[in-house]
């Protein structure tokens, strides 16, 4: 990751390290400040680096004498979620395809709604109920619509029963029994198939909250047979060794983070957003699927890298669930500009089925 931000920034390894760590250092003070009493309505990183906090007059002092930034918005991530969910229920029944995604956009404070095609009835109808918000709502044009991560392709990390269809492999956790669990995305375990590894089955899905054309979370999670395990190091396909994972501290909007997934390896950009209500489209002619609960990120995915690991720095952030259906990356590509994914976080999924996560 190190050598990735150096190249990507134009910067040497020292610089990059610094900057790690002042997230890092950032995102300790943010949590102390809360633990405090200060109130915070959502927090992100501005383009210096700066951890800029939402709260109210009451906090700001404290969040400044923290070190960090602090702001009044005229709404905040609560206000906006609330809208937020207000667009979700209108997508319950139908998802509004030419609609690709939604979802509050905390730097910006407004809620975001991303359009393909806002021509076709469903969008036209979706875009006509948003305006009622007025200015909390901004609608951007988008070149791509998305879908589901898991492909037909020759070759994989982790085949899905006796096919050629393949996800990635995401993060290894534990029940309060012990039995082991892959986490992985919803998607990647529909029908609960058996997963492979190196064409040898070594685990089996157990339960998924994805459901094709219904209203749908892109989580689920797979028993691992006896005798095998989820590494607590991610592998990077080369680009950087082995990331050990020391925990699952949700990063901020902002932040850096990382992926490993099999169609194009290791890979980064930043986090854009959380709690992203997005719409995919099947590729075999299905009905759309409207998943919410999702990160944005600024990284490079493709068909394949689904249930991947994401890391920021060494703290496991999330599975891989979709991007852009024409998106193309570099194989190890680090940073890459103009590209976009969504992730399911990792800590909804651990806290939904009751599991802790394996580190290393």
């Amino acid at each position: 990751m190190v050598a990735a931000l150096a190249r990507t920034l134009g910067v040497d390894e020292d610089a990059a390290v610094r900057r790690l760590d002042g997230e890092a250092a950032q995102q300790r003070a943010l949590t102390g400040v809360a633990r405090d009493g200060a109130r915070v309505d959502g927090a992100f990183f501005d383009g210096r680096g700066v951890l800029t906090v939402n709260t109210d007059r009451a906090g700001a002092a404290k969040v400044r004498a923290a070190g960090l930034a602090a702001r009044t918005p005229a709404r905040g991530e609560a206000a906006l979620s609330t809208i937020q969910a207000r667009l979700d229920a209108l997508a319950a029944d139908r998802a509004p395809s030419g609609v690709a995604a939604w979802g509050v956009d905390v730097a910006a404070d407004v809620v975001t709604i991303k359009v393909v095609d806002p021509g076709r009835p469903p969008a036209r109808a979706f875009l006509a109920e948003a305006a009622a918000f007025g200015s909390a709502v901004r609608v951007e044009r988008v070149d791509a619509q998305l879908s589901a991560q898991a492909t037909v392709h020759p070759g994989s990390k982790m085949t899905i029963n006796n096919t050629s269809g393949y996800c990635s492999v995401g993060f290894g956790a534990r029940s309060s029994g012990g039995a082991q669990y892959l986490v992985t995305a919803g998607h990647c375990v529909e029908g609960l198939p058996d997963l492979r590894f190196d064409g040898a089955r070594f685990a089996k899905g157990t339960s998924t909250r994805y459901a094709l054309g219904r209203d749908s979370v892109d989580m689920g999670i797979a028993r691992v047979d006896a005798g095998n395990a989820i590494a607590t190091q991610v592998g990077t396909w080369g680009a950087a060794g082995l990331v050990a994972v020391k925990g699952a501290t949700r990063a901020a909007v902002g932040a850096s983070i990382c992926k490993s997934g099999a169609t194009t390896g290791w890979t980064c950009g930043s986090i854009t957003g959380y709690n992203q209500t997005v719409t995919y489209v099947d590729r075999n002619g299905g009905p759309d699927t409207v998943i919410r609960g999702l990160g944005a990120s600024s990284v490079c995915t493709m068909g394949g890298d689904s249930g991947g690991a994401y890391l920021s720095g060494n703290q496991a952030q999330g599975m891989t669930s979709g991007g852009p259906t024409n998106q193309q990356c570099t194989w190890n590509g680090g940073y890459q500009s103009g590209k976009s994914s969504y992730f399911q976080p990792l800590g909804d999924a651990l806290s939904y089925y009751g599991l802790t996560l394996n580190v290393g």
